[in-house]
């Protein structure tokens, strides 16, 4: 019996299981909502755009190199001694003035030397004075002997009359013969004497010449033995010690000019061609051979930029083109000087553009013409998107000249007044409605970048 009750509860919660099932779906069918069908106007995208104008333009070239010195010392010397003076700065990283004393070797050497040369030259001054005088009274003996001689050539001209009429004997002529070939024999020893006096004279010139040679070189050594700063400089590496013996021809240290720095830029051949053809070019001669005589370089800013440390730069000159291009890069090597790099100097925070400092060199000139640009990003391969009068998207080929800074030049396909999509629609389907605003920010910046002005 009890069997029996419990099977029929177990079948009427089965039966109250399935009855609310059906009830469920039959709630659900009633109360399901029919889809409607309706139409929906497709949304207008708004997109940025910016009128193009020609605009001033700055034509770039960008490079790299390495800052060197414009100027080097390489201390070496052109005579041997002992160092007997050093400066006490002379080391490494030292600044030091021009006209500074910075190593003396002993001058003793060359010392002795000059004053022998001038004990030698002041014997031969006394040589040449005593030769000037011994002429000047050689020639008043033979101007004596000569008068002597007359006198004993008429003698034996009366001698030999008197001779012919019998008044004198003929040892008596002899003898007056003889007298007259000793008088003639003097006259001509006296003349040969002064004849042999220019040479002598030619001899202690000579003499003199090469003894002053000796002095001048005693001087050069001796001036050779003081290492004065030719100019304000900055030492390098030093390689002497005090009281230590060098050799000619021993490096003692190298010192750097900081009056100026270089940098020898490598710089795209394309750019810099680009770049050069926008530099006036002067009147000059045919005959001229320097580029810099054919382009008028200071029409060129040129800016140098601390490689990782973009906000220190100096301002540079464009001083040559180097011969020939880098034959690992292919690239043109132009030469930019910065004068007084030390100038302003506040370490660590601008530091002075020192030697083997990597660096990056910005040249830019004045284009003569202004230039339509538009934004790099604008330009779809080949193609920009335009707004046209009635408010619709326009697909339009347009030839790029060449790009600078994030800035397409265009060549051909726009026209002053064009509005330029600047945004990237997806899709960008032709004819298709937009709502163009104009991005006035950005058509300043890009004024601004194509200018120069924008970093």
């Amino acid at each position: 019996m009890i069997a029996f009750f419990k099977s029929m509860g177990r079948a009427l919660m089965i039966l109250a299981g399935l009855l609310v099932g059906v009830g469920l779906i039959v709630l659900f069918v009633v109360n399901r909502q029919i889809p409607t069908h309706g139409e929906t106007a497709p949304e207008v995208p708004a997109l940025a755009v910016i009128e193009v104008q020609p605009v001033a333009f700055r034509l770039e070239a960008r490079g790299h190199g390495v800052a060197n010195p414009a100027e080097t010392w390489q201390a070496i010397t052109n005579v041997a001694g002992r160092v007997v003076e050093r400066h006490p700065d002379l080391a490494s990283g030292s600044l030091l003035p021009a006209d500074t004393l910075l190593l003396a070797l002993d001058p003793s050497r060359y010392l002795l030397a000059a004053a022998e040369a001038e004990a030698e030259l002041a014997s031969l001054s006394a040589e040449q004075a005593q030769l000037t005088v011994e002429k000047e009274n050689t020639q008043l003996l033979l101007e004596l002997e000569r008068e002597r001689l007359a006198l004993v050539e008429q003698q034996l001209s009366r001698f030999e009359r008197l001779f012919d009429t019998g008044s004198v004997s003929r040892s008596q002529l002899d003898e007056q013969r003889r007298t007259t070939l000793a008088q003639r024999h003097a006259v001509e020893s006296l003349e040969n004497q002064q004849r042999l006096i220019p040479s002598r004279l030619q001899r202690l010139d000579a003499q003199v010449d090469r003894t002053a040679t000796r002095l001048e070189q005693a001087r050069q050594d001796l001036e050779d033995t003081r290492f004065i700063a030719p100019y304000d400089l900055r030492i390098g590496d030093v390689e002497v010690e005090m009281h230590q013996h060098v050799g000619v021809g021993k490096r003692m240290f190298q010192a750097d000019s900081i009056e100026a720095a270089e940098v020898e830029a490598r710089i795209p051949l394309t750019m810099l061609r680009r770049l050069m053809a926008a530099v006036p070019h002067p009147e000059r001669r045919e005959d001229a051979l320097d580029i810099s005589e054919w382009l008028d370089f200071s029409a060129i800013r040129a800016e140098v930029f601390l490689v990782g440390v973009e906000d220190v730069e100096w301002s540079g000159h464009v001083t040559r083109v180097a011969s020939g291009l880098d034959p690992d890069t292919r690239t043109a090597r132009v030469v930019v000087m910065v004068y007084e790099p030390y100038r302003g100097a506040d370490p660590p925070v601008c530091p002075v553009l020192q030697r083997d400092m990597f660096v990056r060199v910005r040249l830019s000139v004045e284009h003569p013409e202004p230039l339509l640009v538009v934004p790099a990003s604008a330009v779809h391969q080949g193609e920009v998107y335009l707004v046209d009068a009635h408010d619709r998207l326009e697909r339009r080929k347009v030839e790029v000249a060449f790009e600078q800074r994030d800035l397409a030049v265009i060549r051909q396909g726009l026209a002053p007044g064009d509005l330029v999509i600047v945004d990237d629609p997806v899709p960008a389907l032709d004819g298709m409605q937009v709502v163009p605003h104009r991005d006035d920010d950005l058509a300043l910046l890009l004024q601004r970048i194509a200018a120069g002005e924008a970093p």
